[in-house]
């Protein structure tokens, strides 16, 4: 209870949403989002499809359902548990199977399988070309972040501090790696990283852990950000966002710590500073992009953390975690809107509307497509016209 009561209370601090009366049965003043900022659109952007894939979740509630794409197939979830692969080209179906089941996590893939966790504490492994079910197996607890296989085993966290590793062929355990979990912490947690026969995972703790993939044993452990403070809440370091692994470096970030480079091998930490974040990162070939809890976005030097520029505008406006595409930053937010940058020095080029419902997913890279999917469960394909 003091878990959920405390999400419920993050979400009103962190989001900057202007209204909230489902949660307490009547409306509340909060910070205002800023308002769009007014500018001169230099770039043309293009919707070439959407598809209506019906939400996963109640309309209020954010899962990060993000697609992926493997393969040539996008990978989504819609609801009453459905998991679709689309064709890239106009998003019509490849297949579509119902598990009948409350998605809360993926999709991941990996291994020639389509990955998703449920709220009843289940892995649920679909064959990546014809969304057979392969296996079924059940967990210690609810899974919010995508699954994902490697090497033989398929990886998911649960929301109690641990880690599975199964067997790619049947689901069997191989072996779970145990955390314990603070007396308090936002609702959710951070999809494995599979990188060099490792899985790199972040903990509520502030802790970024290297396992084996064949024994889940420890290889290296990095502390990202320490808690301090006098209140549990003001103790808060979570790893929520996913780390993410480019060449010989592994990029992660804590809300209310710092945001880190540790180098792959070792554990050793290369740079950090100061950083608050729960939305999470992306990177690009030079920079780093962050969303910081104020929805600021900054791009920071990604071999020296030098700051490159810090784009404002947008405050309290529940954006996602940025990604580079092409020569241009992309961000969406609360509002259905997504906001393109510059990505040499943050100016805006243009914005587009893909729907009216929130974006809580950071958008998807794929060839020349920017992938956008909802909370209503819409999923856009855009290109940037040059």
């Amino acid at each position: 209870m003091k878990k959920l009561n405390l999400y419920l209370c993050l979400l009103l601090l962190l989001t900057g949403c202007a209204k909230v009366s489902e949660m307490f049965g009547r409306e509340k003043e909060l910070t205002p989002p800023a308002e769009l900022p007014k500018f001169q659109s230099k770039s043309e952007i293009q919707t070439l499809w959407q598809r209506d894939l019906g939400a996963a979740a109640k309309k209020r509630i954010s899962l990060r359902l993000a697609p992926v794409v493997d393969d040539g197939r996008i990978h989504a979830v819609g609801k009453k548990g459905r998991v679709y692969a689309l064709n890239p080209d106009n998003g019509e179906n490849l297949w579509e199977t119902e598990t009948k089941a409350m998605i809360t996590g993926g999709p991941g893939t990996g291994e020639g399988l389509v990955l998703v966790g449920t709220r009843e504490g289940e892995v649920i492994a679909l064959d990546a070309k014809s969304g057979q079910q392969r296996w079924r197996v059940r967990v210690s607890s609810e899974v919010l972040a995508a699954p994902r296989a490697s090497e033989g085993i398929v990886v998911t966290r649960t929301i109690d501090g641990k880690v599975f590793g199964l067997a790619v062929k049947d689901g069997k355990q191989v072996w779970v790696y145990d955390r314990t979990v603070p007396l308090l912490s936002l609702r959710g947690t951070s999809a494995p990283a599979l990188a060099r026969g490792m899985a790199i995972c972040g903990f509520d703790s502030g802790r970024l852990v290297a396992l084996s993939l064949k024994d889940g044993q420890p290889i290296w452990e990095a502390r990202i950000a320490v808690p301090h403070g006098r209140s549990e809440l003001e103790r808060m370091v979570d790893i929520d966002s996913d780390p993410i692994v480019v060449n010989d470096t592994v990029y992660a970030v804590t809300f209310q710590g710092r945001i880190a480079a540790i180098d792959i091998d070792s554990g050793r930490i290369q740079w950090q500073r100061d950083m608050s974040s729960h939305a999470g990162l992306g990177a690009g070939s030079k920079a780093l992009y962050v969303t910081d809890e104020s929805s600021h976005i900054w791009a920071l030097d990604r071999f020296n953390s030098a700051s490159l520029w810090r784009q404002q505008r947008l405050q309290h406006r529940m954006l996602t975690a940025p990604i580079q595409f092409g020569n241009r930053v992309v961000s969406g937010d609360f509002e259905g809107y997504l906001h393109w940058m510059r990505e040499t020095d943050g100016q805006f080029v243009a914005r587009t509307r893909v729907g009216r419902s929130p974006i809580d997913a950071p958008p998807i890279r794929y060839q020349q497509l920017l992938l956008v999917y909802d909370r209503s469960g819409t999923l856009t394909a855009l290109r940037a016209k040059k």
